[in-house]
């Protein structure tokens, strides 16, 4: 299986590409991963990228296409992949469609995690952490025992900045604003399909599989 995972903030998608990953047993491929890899390793597209970060600039498309398809010569991509937050644009989109055309490996489907905008903003306003220990809580889906105490350490727990109502609104706005374009790139092609990302993790994960089945993933 060849699977692009999508999401807003907050749809679960980590949680559900380790599922989706480990069921289909193949791997989940991160762009922010690979990038590091390279430039650790100082492959010349390690060292290319480097010259870029550290300039504060972005790291052209065409340098993490190639460490995408250096990253899909690996044996255990060989059977499949899953892109999680990869690709970001539209350009992007489009190498990557050339890049697997290229190697007679187009894409099965592209899994959009479908979230009310209220269900997001509660999850993510909901999160606290704990500022001793980093254990992080839940007021609605995990709270602790004590109000504003961590379970394990009492240290006090505290808000992200990035965690506010406001913040996580403007993040959802960016956020459609960027992959919108993408997503319509994807149902003109026929990959994108919906998948209700609300309930219980498992039941999230069923329906997952059950769109997989269709392209031949038990």
């Amino acid at each position: 299986m060849r699977i692009i995972l999508l999401g807003p903030p907050g749809a679960g998608k980590g949680t559900q590409a380790v599922q989706i990953a480990q069921t289909a047993s193949i791997p989940h491929i991160s762009t922010g991963d690979i990038l590091r890899a390279n430039v650790k390793a100082g492959t010349e597209l390690g060292t290319e990228a480097k010259r870029y970060m550290d300039a504060g600039e972005l790291v052209p498309d065409d340098v993490i296409v190639g460490m995408v398809g250096d990253r899909l010569d690996e044996d255990d991509a060989a059977h499949g992949f899953l892109f999680d937050g990869f690709p970001r644009t539209v350009p992007q989109a489009e190498s990557l469609e050339a890049l697997l055309v290229d190697r007679g490996t187009p894409l099965d489907v592209v899994l959009r995690l479908a979230v009310p905008q209220e269900e997001v903003v509660e999850r993510l306003t909901g999160r606290r952490t704990c500022s001793q220990c980093g254990r992080i809580f839940h007021m609605v889906f995990d709270p602790p025992t004590t109000e504003g105490r961590c379970d394990d350490c009492e240290g006090s727990l505290t808000q992200r900045d990035d965690d506010t109502e406001d913040v996580v609104l403007n993040r959802l706005d960016v956020y459609r604003a960027q992959t919108e374009p993408l997503e319509n790139f994807y149902w003109e092609r026929g990959l994108l399909r919906d998948v209700e990302a609300v309930g219980d993790v498992s039941d999230v994960q069923a329906r997952i599989q059950a769109v997989l089945q269709e392209y031949g993933q038990s």
